[in-house]
């Protein structure tokens, strides 16, 4: 009972994984191919979509100049670039070599 279960379960095994892989059969254009010509509804179509869209960026409303979104948080006397240099840390002196050490 133990083999033709085995071999009962390897058979299901590889039939699920074979489903997704037929799926994948056709797959895009490759290199080389050519595009099929489009239908003149399909070029309607893209026509219109590129004309609403140009309209829709009309909508748009025009960014505002500071597009600091911390900037409220700092207060008003340090600049952003200044608040920046003093945050950071000073450099460290070099650690000291051995044959240093036993010079001095």
């Amino acid at each position: 009972m133990k083999i033709p279960g085995r071999m009962l379960g390897a058979v299901a095994g590889i039939a699920l994984l074979a489903g997704p892989a037929l799926a994948q059969q056709k797959g895009p254009a490759r290199y080389g191919e050519e595009d099929k010509p489009k239908t003149p509804a399909e070029i309607a179509a893209e026509r219109d979509a590129e004309r609403a869209y140009r309209r829709s960026l009309g909508n748009i409303p025009e960014q505002q100049k500071s597009s600091d979104p911390w900037g409220t948080m700092r207060g008003d006397s340090t600049a952003p670039k200044a608040a920046a240099k003093t945050t950071a840390t000073p450099a460290k002196p070099k650690a000291k070599s051995a044959e240093g050490a036993a010079k001095q």
